[in-house]
């Protein structure tokens, strides 16, 4: 007897949607952080996205466990980093954070490239997000608060094109059929005809 597995990857959109709406809501200069935005970072964007990650890896989804174990563990780094200088450890420059954040845009670029193999939503997720982390990389480096306002404004369209890609695969399964559209790439004809074959 074969299980059927669920499908993981909403609960991860949703996680990293959420959480990067709330911070880039700041980051366009709405609110301060606090401890909600810490908060969901910790577990909506940090936690369950590692626990999805894992699910992935369960299914044979290399994708799925690369970037949502990935992503989970940023928040969690993110959170680490906002919070430990309290702890009495150094807090790092503005420079040096924009290495790390230039350093997960290009990740993020490579995840992009793999993403052209699934839906358009897909690709708009991570191309969005592509271009989020080199903005909030060259704030950064610049200390520009003009950039770091782009960049918040531009995040906010990113989480919700996560969470709009997450709630189109819950409802287009639940309902059977294309509710809200994705963009599904269709099946090459050379392998559609291989699988009739088969």
């Amino acid at each position: 007897m074969s299980t059927k597995l669920a499908n993981p990857a909403p609960l991860g959109l949703m996680g990293f949607g959420m959480t990067t709406i709330l911070l880039n809501i700041h980051n366009a200069g709405f609110f301060p952080i606090d401890s909600m935005i810490l908060a969901m970072g910790i577990f909506y964007g940090g936690l369950s996205q590692v626990i999805v990650g894992i699910m992935c890896f369960k299914r044979g989804d290399t994708f799925g466990t690369t970037a949502f174990t990935s992503y989970g563990l940023f928040w969690l780094t993110l959170v680490g980093i906002l919070v430990m200088p309290y702890m009495g450890l150094p807090a790092s420059p503005h420079a040096f954070m924009g290495w790390y954040l230039l350093l997960w845009g290009i990740f993020t670029g490579f995840m992009f490239i793999g993403s052209l193999c699934y839906p358009v939503a897909k690709q708009v997720v991570f191309g969005s997000l592509t271009i989020l982390f080199f903005l909030l990389a060259a704030r950064d480096f610049t200390g520009s608060t003009l950039i770091g306002t782009i960049a918040g404004f531009e995040g906010i369209f990113c989480g919700a094109s996560a969470i709009y890609f997450a709630m189109a695969q819950v409802i287009n399964n639940e309902f059977g059929r294309t509710v809200l559209p994705i963009g599904a790439k269709k099946k090459p004809q050379v392998a559609a005809v291989q699988e009739l074959a088969a």
